[in-house]
């Protein structure tokens, strides 16, 4: 990702500073498989200018089939995000086919945390975190919402004390599925080679659906080659099974991979502002 570059982890009394990226982890990251810019998982910061910042933030995942990261995908939409008032964090997540579920999913739900667990310093609202994925970030974002965790209150690392759970999710043509529809690749570099079906299931995340799924705004063409416009469907029609809020703008809106677009960016700040972010 064009922007990211390493730094050392945030002071727990440093203030947020525009572009700033920070490692989500003191040293190597969980699992850490070498210590490249690849081995490590970080986020990069877009502050809102003075005066204009709503309080909410929200954690960017750029798609790639979690083989690589789509620049358009990402530092684009951090920009735009602030430029509306929300705090944007631009994950760089780490990668198949080196690494596998759960890192992905971890490094997200660190995120998550280590977002919350700096909100009073940095003047966010702990309430106020949501999460953003593009096609297999999509992916990332909608695990994200849907196998998250409360935090280990007996854990030492302060940032593992609190919730992973993002309060809103918003996925543009996401991988929803890893059984019959996927994209192939996103499912072969996240899962492996012939995944067993325990595992295809758990990360169908169309099946994780509850009533306690956050509210959802999602975006999906039905000219999508990529991923088949039914991942967003069959993820919508779970979400109105346990009266979860959501928006889908779902149409002839381009094929995979068209990023930031007038056909659901100012309907997604305006969904955003209903949810009060």
């Amino acid at each position: 990702m064009a922007l990211l570059l390493v730094c050392a982890s945030v002071c727990a009394s440093e203030e947020l500073v525009d572009k700033k990226t920070m490692n989500l982890w003191p040293g190597k990251a969980p699992g850490a498989l070498g210590e490249t810019a690849a081995d490590t998982p970080v986020i990069q910061a877009f502050v809102p200018a003075a005066g204009t910042a709503t309080g909410s933030s929200i954690v960017v995942c750029p798609g790639g089939g979690y083989g690589g990261l789509a620049n358009h995908e990402g530092p684009v939409i951090g920009e735009w995000l602030s430029k509306n008032g929300v705090t944007a964090f631009v994950l760089r997540y780490r990668l198949g086919p080196k690494y596998h579920h759960p890192v992905e999913l971890g490094d997200a739900q660190r995120a998550i945390r280590f977002v919350r667990s700096h909100a009073d310093e940095w003047k966010l609202d702990a309430r106020r975190i949501g999460i953003l994925g593009f096609s297999a970030g999509g992916h990332l974002a909608s695990s994200a919402a849907t196998h998250y965790t409360d935090g280990d209150a007996k854990s030492e690392d302060a940032i593992e004390k609190v919730s992973s759970r993002p309060d809103i999710q918003i996925l543009i043509y996401p991988v929803i599925t890893m059984g019959p529809g996927t994209h192939q690749g996103s499912k072969n570099n996240l899962l492996g080679p012939n995944p067993p079906q325990e595992l295809v299931d758990l990360m169908s995340n169309e099946k994780q659906v509850n009533e306690k799924t956050p509210p959802a705004f999602l975006v999906h063409s039905t000219k999508d080659n990529a991923v088949p416009v039914s991942n967003s469907d069959n993820y919508v029609e779970a979400l109105k099974k346990f009266n979860v809020p959501n928006e889908y703008i779902r149409g002839e809106i381009g094929g995979h991979g068209f990023g930031l677009t007038k056909d659901w960016n100012e309907k997604c700040i305006a969904w955003l502002r209903a949810q009060k972010f």
